[in-house]
Formats: structure tokens, C-alpha cells, sequence
């Protein structure tokens, strides 16, 4: 399926499925994964405007782009407009397929420097920002937002408005406050409504753990698109449509944690991509018995025969159980 956005800058996008940018977890070989399973769309990690001006050996590290990885955005974080635009115009080298500004990450390091949620209180310096990263590309802008700083300030069809007046291609909308960070139940109402109140393409985002909930997603809110964060973490299936919410049985889980090992030694090294793995690889084993010694020893692997041995072992071990 096509997503076009009604704008100069035409957004065309193979499906309706996007893995959202999470801090620590969309690396290339994650986004890969996902790719592999059905994400039309991925996201970096957040990328720190500030940093990428500066020239930053280990920034612009995260915007290594894999060889599958057709449909890839970048997202940047950031609350000066002009060093949003010089940082836009420094990543539209890489050519992403689209690229996005965080206006909703909670962490309180990210809201000290006025980014993040934090531009949701300041809707004139957002339409600046987006301004000036227009600008400065070709490349069509987005922006993914939650619903206001706390419950008195709930103004995401204000910032719908400015972010559309402003230029941007899609708005994705969390719709969670910065006060809730992801407690409580995303309100998916208010995707329905910014859907209604725009012109622009909006995407769904908040609660989404299995594929099912992408298609309740899609049929209660008429939402363009549905962005999955956490539910794809240790479950990059949640993308398949053909599983139809079958979960794969134990060999394909663990045959997939390798393939994921393999893709991280490729673009990382062995060192380094086994370390960032271990977060990943335990997600895996969620729900499974013998779990928790999965994860102990999953902890300790190094090198990417660690891992190949820890896994095969505990498929043997379940093989059994079953």
C-alpha cells in the first residue's frame, strides 16, 4: 500500500507498518530485521542535532544505513531552528526517505535542553524549527508528538496545525502526555480526531503489541499509518501480516535472535555489536521456561560463537520441554 503526502514533497511509502526511532534500540541491524519481517518504514535512533553540527565521530555513527534498508528515516531532536537546519541539511547527504523531529521524547536530559516534548509548550519556536529545516532539504519533514506536556495542556491539534502550516509531510502522534511517559492507556481517540482536523497524513502510534492491535489501530482511528515501538522489540514479527497473529513457534524466534547476531557482528563489529546485543537477545526468550538462565547467560556472551552456542543450546532445552 502507498502513503502520499498532500504536499510538494510526495511521500511514497510500500505499507502502512513503521518501526518508530527508540534511543538504544533501532540500530541498523534491528531496523534490518524489522525490514526483513514487514516495517515499510524505519526510524534511527534519535540523532542529536547539536552533536551532528559539532561533528561527532560517535553520532554520526547511528545514521550507518543498511543495504536493505530502502524506505529509512532520520530523526533528530534538537530546539535551536537554526542548528535544526544546518543538522537537516548536513543528513540529507545520506538521502533518508524522509526525516523526522522528536517532539516528544520524556527523558529529562532531553527536556533540559528544551527538545523533545518539551517544544509542545512553545508552538511558535516548533513552526520556526520545521521552518528552517524546510529550508534546508528536498527530503519531506515529519514530526512525532504526544498530546501535550501533562493533562491541563493537552494541545496536540494546536501543533498539528502549526507543524501542517509549517510544511511537514506526516505527523505521528503518540497520544499519551510527557507527564505519562507510557503509563496508563495510550488514547487513541485523539488520533482519530488530528486525523479528522488535518489534511496531512497522520500516524498512529501507543499500545501496540501484536498485529491485531495494528488493524483495531487502522479501523478505529483511520489513522494513515500505525508506528510500533516497544511491541517489536524481542518480536520483529509483530510486522508479519501472514502470522496474523500466530505467534512463530520456538524455532523461528531463535532462528531469527541469530539472524539479528549476525546483522549486528556485520555492522558493528563483534565487539561492539555483541555488547548492544544483550538487551535485544533477552527480549527474545519473553514468555518462555528457563527463561530468566537464558538471559543470565546471554549476559555474559562476547562474541558471536557465544551467542550461537547460548541459543542453540536453549532451543535444544525446549525442544525437550515441549
Amino acid at each position: 500500500m502507498v502513503l502520499e503526502a498532500h504536499t510538494s514533497a510526495h511521500l511514497k511509502l510500500p505499507g502502512k507498518i513503521f518501526l518508530a526511532p527508540m534511543a538504544g534500540f533501532t540500530d541498523t541491524a534491528f531496523r534490518t530485521i524489522c525490514i526483513r519481517r514487514g516495517a515499510a518504514l524505519v526510524f534511527t535512533e534519535m540523532v542529536s542535532a547539536e552533536a551532528l553540527v559539532r561533528k561527532s565521530e560517535k553520532t554520526y555513527k547511528l545514521l550507518k544505513r543498511g543495504d536493505e534498508e530502502s524506505y529509512w528515516g532520520i530523526q533528530l531532536f534538537g530546539s535551536d531552528p537554526d542548528v535544526l537546519g544546518r543538522a537537516t541539511a548536513l543528513v540529507s547527504n545520506f538521502n533518508p526517505t524522509i526525516i523526522d523531529l522528536n517532539c516528544g521524547c520524556s527523558v529529562p536530559k532531553v527536556l533540559k535542553t528544551g527538545s523533545g516534548a518539551a517544544l509542545l509548550k512553545y508552538p511558535d519556536r516548533l513552526y520556526s524549527i520545521i521552518s528552517a529545516m524546510k529550508q534546508n532539504t528536498e527530503i519531506p519533514i515529519s514530526i512525532k508528538i504526544r498530546s501535550g506536556w501533562n493533562s491541563e495542556s493537552i494541545n496536540y491539534l494546536e501543533i498539528g496545525e502549526t507543524a501542517q502550516k509549517a510544511g511537514v509531510s506526516l505527523i505521528t502522534i503518540h497520544p499519551r502526555t510527557r507527564t505519562q511517559g507510557f503509563s496508563g492507556r495510550a488514547d487513541w481517540s485523539q488520533i482519530e480526531i488530528l486525523k479528522k482536523h488535518l489534511e496531512i497524513p497522520v500516524t498512529g502510534s501507543g499500545d501496540i503489541f501484536l498485529y491485531s492491535d495494528i488493524e483495531k489501530m487502522l479501523e478505529q482511528t483511520n489513522a494513515d499509518a500505525v508506528m510500533v515501538a516497544r511491541g517489536a522489540i524481542g518480536n520483529p514479527f509483530i510486522f508479519e501480516k501472514n502470522l496474523k497473529g500466530r505467534s512463530p513457534d520456538y524455532n523461528e524466534i531463535f532462528k531469527t535472535a541469530l539472524e539479528h547476531v549476525k546483522l549486528a557482528v556485520k555492522y558493528k563489529g563483534e565487539k561492539s555489536g555483541c555488547k548492544d546485543l544483550r538487551k535485544h537477545i533477552t527480549a527474545y526468550s519473553k514468555g518462555f521456561p528457563g527463561s530468566a538462565e537464558f538471559r543470565k547467560n546471554i549476559i555474559q556472551a562476547s562474541t558471536f560463537e557465544d551467542y550461537k552456542t547460548i541459543i542453540e543450546e536453549y532451543v535444544m532445552k525446549l525442544s525437550k520441554a515441549v
